[in-house]
């Protein structure tokens, strides 16, 4: 394998969605900031669905997105929480990945906190090759070409080597 054919992971976001604004929602912005070190943000609404109770621009989630070294350590960590087991149907076919964890406890060095209670989150995972910048950047912006893209193969492939990742 070449150097621009090497997978790295790109980001790791982790991601609560409340549903509804206040006391739930402060409780989830707290919880990501512990288990994450880094300051989460709002997500909010576009849509105004009436039967929900929601109307644009409302925050009913909370989000952190972690890269490079910290985006490592945290996939290593939630990977111990859902027993390195992930099943072929949450990749993608760009090779990215997502997955649930049921209550933040599961993951180590997170301890419980009665006020926040117990709470479930989402983690996404992108991964990457050297060179996908070009379809990133203002200037001479480029797609990527289809032999240079990640397939879900490739994506299973690298993390069973570099994460020990059992897929069912």
């Amino acid at each position: 394998m070449t150097l621009m054919q090497q997978i790295r992971i790109e980001k790791v976001t982790l991601n609560i969605g409340t549903g509804e604004p206040g006391d739930k929602l402060d409780k989830a912005v707290k919880l990501l900031q512990v288990i994450s070190n880094e300051k989460p943000v709002q997500t909010k609404t576009k849509k105004r669905i009436p039967t929900w109770n929601i109307m644009p621009g409302l925050a009913i989630g909370t989000k952190v997105t972690l890269r490079k070294h910290k985006a490592e350590e945290m996939i290593k960590r939630l990977l111990q929480a859902v027993s390195y087991k992930k099943k072929k149907k949450k990749f993608d076919r760009n090779g990215n990945f997502s997955f649930g964890i049921k209550e933040y406890l599961d993951i180590p060095g997170t301890k419980y906190d009665a006020k926040t209670g117990t709470i479930g989150l989402e983690a996404a995972v992108t991964l990457e090759r050297p060179g996908f910048g070009v379809k990133k950047r203002v200037y001479r912006r480029a797609k990527i070409p289809k032999r240079h893209l990640i397939s879900k193969e490739e994506a299973i492939e690298f993390m069973k080597k570099k994460y020990n990742v059992s897929i069912e």
